[in-house]
């Protein structure tokens, strides 16, 4: 048996005895957001596969991530050795990655147990039967924090319930009708760079439509008085908001960009966990070696308000394209580095608390299991040395695949899947396209629902 507060607690203890002083907030100055992976695994055969099922798990902390930060697109490059999105929830996903790199080097040797195990077909693995949790101390940002406001905040939780690998051409019937963006206040603690805002205005000149979009998010009898708003901005060609005061101010639905003076081109957190509920977390280098992907069972946020509705709209309806989808459940522990912890034990002080410049990321790893990043660069780059490989976090794109090709090297040639041994692959884009399972689903999830997703430059290079 699992709860969210539970699991909750297990990654706040995580964080406490894992992640390393440097790279943290400043004490009652900073503050930051966080996410991790937590592994659930059924002991004697169990299955585990809802929170109040009496049944014996072991839960374990696989992957963390802290962070509020992404930087602009003229900071960004094509040989993929900086990290363009350090916000926690991108953080804890790619370190999630990395703990999913090294698995099959413990399938292969047979000597430690694994999360996988030998597929039916030559050259694949299938995952066992354990769980994978997504925990974040904050509404993701993007659609999942446009949240109507009520006179009260009681909102009931209740479970929300793939298969593209085997079909990746499956329709998607999401509702794309709208869009959603937000003026975020500067001097508003809530928004820690993901998570909802308060409204500054009231509602006025509304229409009963746009009305109906919002109230059709609250608990039956509520009244909505105004909405949170999100701080990620409306890709281009999408509808853009409305503008207007009040619970019109965003359309909800779209894909939206996180914000910065310098424009970005990462996608709103809200858009990478939708994409990743239909595509898995495993990314596509992976994907060669797997008969499915890895997917998340559960989603489980903190109430900062909390939605199920716009839970169940962002990262699910908008992209139906497999059958089974996470659970999204709610904890109410506060984290202690939150803009709103933080604010409580400086109220005295003058202004919010100021976002932290770092991003931690750990990996359940042997090697190198900790990385602090600042600006997209392990923590401490000089300029002199921006270009060397001690500049490039271990979560950088470069890293994850140097880390594949380590796993290709392990492994003989007559050993590997066929994705693979179909011509000569070098650079990160070949591997990249050559994953055809993948490619074929993330085009069929972009005509379909996600049109409008703002696509970096491909890598091109290798690491010869």
């Amino acid at each position: 048996m699992w709860t969210s507060d539970e699991i909750a607690r297990l990654c706040y203890e995580l964080c406490g005895n894992r992640l390393p002083k440097p790279g943290k907030p400043e004490p009652n100055r900073e503050r930051t957001l966080l996410a991790a992976v937590v592994k659930v695994q059924p002991i004697a055969g169990q299955a585990c596969d809802c929170p109040d099922k009496q049944v014996q798990v072991t839960k374990e902390g696989v992957s963390m991530g802290t962070g509020t930060k992404c930087i602009g697109q003229s900071k960004m490059r094509k040989s993929g050795e900086v990290l363009n999105d350090s916000h926690a929830e991108v953080i804890a996903r790619r370190s999630f990655q990395r703990y999913l790199l090294h698995q099959p080097h413990l399938a292969a040797s047979l000597k430690v147990e694994s999360i996988f195990i030998p597929g039916t077909q030559r050259g694949l693995w299938k995952l066992r039967p354990d769980l994978f949790l997504f925990v974040s101390s904050h509404t993701p940002c993007g659609d999942a924090s446009i949240i109507p406001m009520l006179e009260f905040e009681d909102q009931p939780c209740y479970p929300v319930s793939r298969d593209w690998a085997h079909n990746p051409s499956m329709e998607a019937s999401g509702n794309l009708e709208t869009t959603e963006d937000e003026k975020k206040s500067p001097t508003n603690f809530a928004n820690q760079g993901s998570g909802p805002v308060p409204p500054n205005v009231s509602s006025s000149n509304v229409t009963s439509e746009e009305l109906a979009t919002v109230t059709g998010m609250a608990p039956s009898g509520a009244k909505v008085v105004d909405v949170y708003r999100t701080g990620a901005k409306c890709v281009p060609g999408e509808v853009g908001d409305s503008g207007k005061p009040g619970v019109a101010y965003d359309r909800v639905g779209l894909l939206r960009v996180k914000p910065g003076g310098d424009r970005t081109c990462s996608m709103s957190c809200s858009d990478k966990l939708a994409r990743w509920n239909v595509l898995g977390c495993q990314g596509s280098l992976l994907m060669h070696f797997l008969e499915e992907p890895v997917y998340l069972s559960a989603v489980v946020i903190r109430k900062c308000p909390y939605s199920q509705e716009a839970m169940q709209r962002a990262p699910v309806r908008r992209c139906r394209m497999s059958p089974l989808y996470p659970k999204a459940l709610e904890f109410k522990k506060l984290f202690e580095q939150s803009g709103c912890a933080v604010q409580a034990k400086r109220a005295d002080s003058p202004g919010p608390p100021v976002p932290c410049g770092a991003a931690i990321s750990w990996s359940a790893v042997p090697e190198q299991p900790l990385d602090v990043s600042a600006n997209g660069f392990p923590q401490g780059t000089t300029k002199k040395g921006i270009r060397s490989l001690q500049a490039r976090s271990q979560i950088s794109k470069m890293e994850l695949f140097r880390s594949f090709q380590e796993l290709l090297s392990s492994i003989s040639e007559d050993k590997w899947p066929d994705s693979l041994r179909v011509r000569k692959l070098e650079t990160y884009q070949e591997y990249e396209e050559a994953s055809s399972v993948y490619q074929e689903a993330w085009s069929a999830l972009r005509k379909q629902a996600f049109g409008s997703w703002i696509r970096t430059p491909p890598i091109t290079t290798s690491l010869k």
